[in-house]
């Protein structure tokens, strides 16, 4: 019997040194790729963090959970929909949550769907009330909520920080697991590098500002749809934003501000890849890496820049591309002899990575497909695949599982033909895509355009991406029925992967309007 340890970064995209990343220091979270299958072409369903956690941890689309924004709970509002954790709690689990897993408040019933989900109440560290509080010191030596905020630790309130109390808190629940030897799905959410950019003031001292590249395109494309353009309004809210006085909705940052937020999202990545080395740590400690599934992942990416934007809130690639890697003991590497540590922990001021990548796998995979999976590798009875429309199914899910890509080498791979398939599951012929959806008030920015609440919703982009391509069409939406109007097309975005890796030349109007789209959803 395997246990679980997922790992659920906040706002992280794939800047990590096993996604080939040259600047960004991740030593712990590189190793424990070295001992995983990765993925290079995995995607969030919906870039913001309640819809994309509710997604995940039900195994549905956000279509199907009716959550675009944050005002309501899925099992009121859509349909009374298993959770992940939920199936393996009754199926013999102990589940437990620690940190930001589900997102908090009415999207998750004020209690993280508790008792549904979890065996005991799920844990959030105290500092968290403090993360928007005024804690990052100025120029001025004056206190301020800003955005860029590298703190002295032992300054702040508590002494601690919240990702620090979640990893003290997860590695208590492995020693107990430990003695009371009962098998265990353990999530554990991290916080950072979520705005605000607030984390231990050493971690700067790994990024220094001259090594810090601006994006590749850090302006907004011409053939943008203004529809399709997240205004960072979030952002601009910050104290230290706001004093620049940056025109809405298009006026670009300075540029010299612009590398310190890009620093400073590295430094928040360099603090979590220390809290995840400690927690890995643990799990050898305890002498559970040989017996447990480790997968790591986040809710979604986010933009530095890129087409001129920041944040998440869009269909592009950065904010919807993110890590996805799993362990598995003695099927993506051997297991350990015993008294060897799989995962020792790796001091990014001292460790100079020279670590052999194992194979990534550059299949498109959903988020969506993690409830599946993980039942799958576990052992546990896979879910069966929701009905058309799946409003009364209590447990089904919408994402296949993609256990074949981890149990399968890539030479086998190739023997099975291009895909990676031997028609033993469904749409074996087909490309896999990935599909993700963004909803807008309107086709110009607002200042809600970030974060429309659902009776503002006016128009909803659906994006797919293949090996090839990312397409999104901008329809018609009534909120009212939670219906898109595929016949209502506002605005398109087609942009070739291969000739266009950031996806700033949009050739949509030159070439099929659309009918790919309706071809496949029909």
């Amino acid at each position: 019997d395997m246990n679980v340890l997922l790992i659920v970064v906040d706002d992280l995209r794939p800047v990590l040194g096993c996604y080939g990343d040259k600047i960004v220091k991740s030593p712990n979270i590189d190793q424990l790729a070295s001992q995983s299958i990765v993925f290079s072409n995995a995607y969030a369903q919906q870039a913001i963090c309640a819809p994309s956690r509710v997604s995940f941890l039900t195994g549905r689309r956000p279509d199907t959970t009716r959550l675009y924004d944050f005002y309501s709970y899925w099992r009121v509002h859509a349909g009374n929909y298993s959770t992940m954790p939920q199936y393996f709690k009754e199926n013999g689990y102990v589940t437990m949550s620690v940190g930001k897993v589900f997102h908090p408040g009415v999207s998750s019933n004020y209690s993280d769907d508790y008792p549904h989900s979890w065996s005991i109440p799920p844990f959030h560290p105290s500092a968290e009330k403090y993360e928007n509080a005024k804690t990052c010191r100025g120029k001025d030596g004056q206190l301020h909520a800003n955005l860029v905020c590298p703190v002295n630790v032992t300054e702040m309130p508590s002494g601690t920080l919240p990702d620090i109390q979640s990893t003290e808190e997860a590695v208590r629940l492995l020693r107990a697991m430990k003695a009371k030897k009962q098998k265990f799905f353990l999530a554990v959410g991290y916080h950072k590098p979520h705005i605000p950019l607030r984390y231990p003031q050493e971690f700067l001292k790994l990024y220094p500002l001259e090594n810090i590249p601006l994006a590749p395109d850090p302006w907004v494309p011409e053939r943008l749809p203004s529809v399709a353009y997240n205004p960072w309004t979030d952002i601009r809210q910050r104290d230290d934003v706001k004093a620049l006085n940056v025109s809405f909705p298009y006026g670009p940052l300075p540029e010299d501000f612009q590398r310190q937020i890009r620093q400073s999202y590295y430094a928040a990545v360099s603090y979590v890849d220390v809290q995840v080395g400690l927690l890995l740590n643990a799990l050898d400690d305890a002498g559970l890496s040989n017996s447990t599934i480790v997968v790591f992942t986040a809710d979604h990416g986010w933009s530095l820049g890129e087409h001129g934007e920041w944040a998440k809130y869009s269909n592009f690639d950065v904010a919807t591309r993110v890590p996805l890697m799993f362990y598995v003991p003695g099927i993506t590497s051997s297991s350990a002899s015993q008294g060897e540590k799989v995962f020792p922990y790796r001091d990014p001021f001292s460790h100079v990575s020279s670590l052999v990548l194992q194979g990534q796998n550059k299949k498109m995979v959903e988020l969506v497909s993690l409830f599946s999976t993980l039942a799958d590798l576990a052992g546990l009875q896979v879910p069966p695949v929701c009905p058309k429309t799946s409003f009364s199914v209590a447990l089904c899910t919408e994402g296949t599982s993609i256990v074949r890509y981890i149990n399968s080498s890539e030479e086998k791979l190739q023997e099975v033909g291009k895909d990676g398939c031997d028609d033993t599951y469904r749409g074996c012929n087909e490309e896999p895509i990935a599909f993700s959806q963004y909803p807008r008030p309107a086709d110009t920015p607002q200042w809600n355009s970030d974060k429309p609440k659902l009776k503002d919703i006016r128009v909803m982009g659906y994006s797919m991406r293949t090996g090839d391509y990312r397409c999104t069409v901008w329809v018609g939406f009534n909120p009212s029925n939670f219906s898109a109007n595929f016949e209502d097309v506002h605005a398109g975005e087609l942009y070739m992967v291969e000739s266009d890796p950031h996806q700033d030349y949009n050739i949509y109007n030159n070439t099929l309007h659309g009918g790919l789209f309706k071809k496949i959803l029909g």
